[in-house]
């Protein structure tokens, strides 16, 4: 355990302006609060945020970051208040300390399974205002991590490991701290599957002696310093979890593995790294598509480097980054190699610059998502997959998952951008909004002010941010529409029964069912959580008497229209029957969907006919509303010659429809049947398709199909 006084001395190494009475008191305070708490090691409990310190003077942050780290668990343990650090160490610490505690109290919360978007908030807030909250988490981590053989509970230490896994090691990958990602990578690795490590191990040992990193160290060495550069040369073996992690994305043994080695060339300015890469590739042949410029296109992450992959002595496979000093110490430290150690000037935080803008983009999940799990999962889908890089018109980067979409691009840019999105130029080519996107691609986004997200963009965006403000505008929609209908519905409930739906019935409605807003009581019963005939009965005090669907008539006079109304939300339309405006039609409302659209003779509509209560009488938009398209559908028997397909394909777009599906379900010497499905405005512009089609001489038969 750190002493005080080389504590002191660590941070001063780096630091001469340290404010070291503040240092030494934090040091004390944290030991008489902690006082006779001990690890599950058996050691003084005051020995972990001692430890936690260190490794922060080990990042060379400023004295604040690290009394937060003395300090940061006596809220959360001890009797300790935020007033009381506030009173003694300053509000900018007590802020620090409480956005870890959050955190914790966050991590005891997933423990017991009552994981709260809200703490999420907090956390990410304090985040955004000052990354050293999470610079602190991440020290307080890895020391929990070096310890965690001392928990006696397995599960404990499983559960511990995959949250380091899925949570923490991304977040240190995306602050650029590489070293501080792998040595947690391995750790949780060494718990989560220790005999995949061990025997990764095992085999490095036998394969990769240090003999042969320090000959190709040499080798390269000679090659750079007879090109003129003085160039410092590391080899090392990747970490085990990363060999791991690549068998099992290329479904490959251990001895299939050609690049174990990385070599890293370390030169004084940018223009000795392409003249490096110019003399290495010189005498070592270069792989073909394994090269990539991070100095001219840094990563989000502030990640700048030149990597390349050669065949080396032995026929081996190389893989070499060229850096310069600066270079590597950004790509090892990241954020913390920026820091400011000056008194008084202002520290580095998540948005002062864009390579933290994903900080920014989980708080929007927030604002956009109201369910805590969608959210979680939300923030998975932010943090942990893969990552391409896409360009703006401008040259402006911006980082996606693998397999992101040109809406997920649009949202990255701007939740705006993304909700007025209606189509995407891919290197100057117009492309589908769901085409995915490459390495280097240049995005432009498409917008009409009039736009709106499309419920089906959820079906391929792959990023939580678009995923969470599409869900969002569905639920606002959805609910909307809910509301729509849901009044509809009482309003024709009580116009049968000679009763005006007015706010205080309404209100009465509401303290009924038990909701405590009318517009909840209206969601629910478009929803079909509350159907007619329970209304029906709190208006007449009595059963309403039984309809089979034999008696069922439309009376028309107080139908609930459907003008408005969006297919897929409050309404849906039944594929049994595909009904089209000018059918007859009636409405089977189904609890938490609500309603189904049939036509009035639909064979489906039999598994209904003793369920009064699931029955409505709807009607479609007044005459003179503007048209939609709907799915209508015919089958056709044509006679089997050439040309046939395309005679009926060209009489269907000379009558102003569209094909949407065909299908060949029937085929003979003679002839074959289809079912051909169009988008059409309603039943007359269908039935003018099937007399268009039947005048042809090939048609042997056509009708309307369900």
């Amino acid at each position: 355990m750190l002493r005080q006084f080389e504590l002191v001395e660590r941070v001063r190494s780096y630091d001469a302006g340290v404010d070291e009475a503040a240092l030494n008191s934090a040091y004390v305070f944290a030991m008489v609060k902690h006082g006779s708490q001990t690890r599950d090691s058996g050691d003084p409990y005051f020995s972990h945020p001692v430890e936690v310190a260190g490794i922060l003077a080990d990042m060379k942050l400023d004295s604040q970051s690290i009394i937060t780290g003395l300090l940061h668990d006596t809220v959360e343990d001890t009797n300790t208040t935020l007033d009381e650090i506030s009173g003694k160490f300053g509000p900018q610490i007590a802020n620090l300390v409480d956005g870890v505690t959050k955190l914790s109290r966050l991590e005891s919360q997933a423990e017991e399974g009552r994981r709260t978007m809200g703490n999420y908030a907090k956390l990410f807030l304090a985040m955004s205002e000052d990354l050293r909250v999470l610079l602190v988490k991440l020290a307080d981590r890895l020391h929990n991590m070096r310890t965690l053989h001392h928990v006696r509970r397995e599960d404990k230490r499983l559960r511990i490991a995959r949250e380091t896994m899925e949570i923490y090691v991304p977040m240190a990958e995306r602050i650029g701290m590489q070293w501080l990602k792998e040595e947690l990578e391995d750790l949780a690795f060494s718990h989560i599957n220790e005999d995949a490590r061990n025997s990764i191990l095992e085999r490095l040992r036998f394969l990769r002696p240090d003999s042969n990193l320090a000959k190709i160290e040499r080798h390269l060495k000679r090659v750079l310093k007879k090109g003129g550069l003085d160039a410092r040369v590391d080899g090392r073996e990747k970490k085990p979890h990363a060999i791991w992690r690549k068998m099992q994305r290329k479904n490959v043994s251990f001895d299939q593995l050609s690049d174990i080695v990385a070599f890293r060339v370390v030169v004084s300015r940018v223009p000795d790294c392409y003249a490096a890469l110019g003399v290495i590739h010189g005498v070592l042949p270069m792989i073909p598509d394994r090269f990539k410029d991070y100095i001219s296109t840094p990563k989000p992450n502030g990640y700048r480097s030149i990597h390349t992959t050669v065949h080396g002595p032995e026929g081996k496979r190389l893989e070499i980054q060229i850096r310069t000093r600066e270079m590597d110490e950004v790509a090892e430290y990241g954020v913390a190699a920026h820091w400011s150690y000056t008194a008084g000037e202002d520290r580095a935080s998540a948005s002062d610059g864009s390579q933290y803008q994903w900080v920014r983009q989980l708080l929007d999940s927030i604002d956009s998502t109201s369910d805590p799990e969608e959210f979680i999962k939300n923030t998975k889908l932010q943090l942990f997959q893969d990552r391409v890089y896409c360009f703006t018109p401008m040259g402006e980067i911006h980082e996606l998952p693998r397999n992101a979409t040109p809406v997920d691009f649009a949202y990255a840019i701007h939740t705006r951008i993304g909700d007025t999105c209606v189509g995407a130029k891919i290197n100057g080519v117009s492309k589908r909004l769901d085409t995915i996107l490459q390495n280097g691609d240049q995005v432009e986004i498409m917008r009409s002010r009039y736009a709106s997200p499309n419920p089906l963009w959820v079906r391929f965006v792959v990023t939580g941010r678009a995923h969470s403000r599409i869900r969002r505008h569905i639920r606002i929609k959805e609910r909307g529409e809910y509301i729509r209908l849901g009044r509809a519905i009482i309003q024709q409930t009580c116009a049968s029964l000679r009763r005006v739906a007015d706010d205080d019935l309404l209100e009465k409605f509401s303290e009924a069912f038990g909701k405590r807003t009318v517009d909840d009581l209206l969601e629910a019963v478009g929803r079909g959580e509350i159907t007619s005939e329970r209304v029906r009965r709190l208006l007449t005090s009595k059963r309403s008497p039984s309809r089979k669907r034999r008696r069922f008539q439309s009376s028309g006079k107080h139908a609930v229209s459907i003008d408005g109304l969006t297919p897929g939300m409050a309404v849906h339309h039944a594929e049994c029957c595909h009904p089209l405006p000018g059918d007859r039609i009636v409405g089977i409302v189904e609890t938490g969907k609500g309603v189904a659209i049939h036509t009035i003779d639909c064979d489906s509509l039999q598994e209904h006919e003793d369920s009064v209560e699931e029955w409505l009488d709807v009607s479609w938009s007044p005459d003179g509303a503007a048209p939609e398209h709907y799915v209508g559908r015919i089958a056709v028997d044509v006679i089997n010659q050439p040309g046939a397909l395309g005679e009926i394909t060209t009489a269907i777009g000379n009558q102003d429809a569209n094909i949407t599906n065909l299908k060949i379900n029937a085929r003979t010497a003679d002839f074959f049947g289809m079912l051909i499905d169009l988008e059409v405005h309603d039943v007359h512009h269908l039935t003018s398709i099937i007399a268009a089609l039947r005048s042809i001489a090939i048609v042997m038969d056509i009708s309307r199909a369900p």
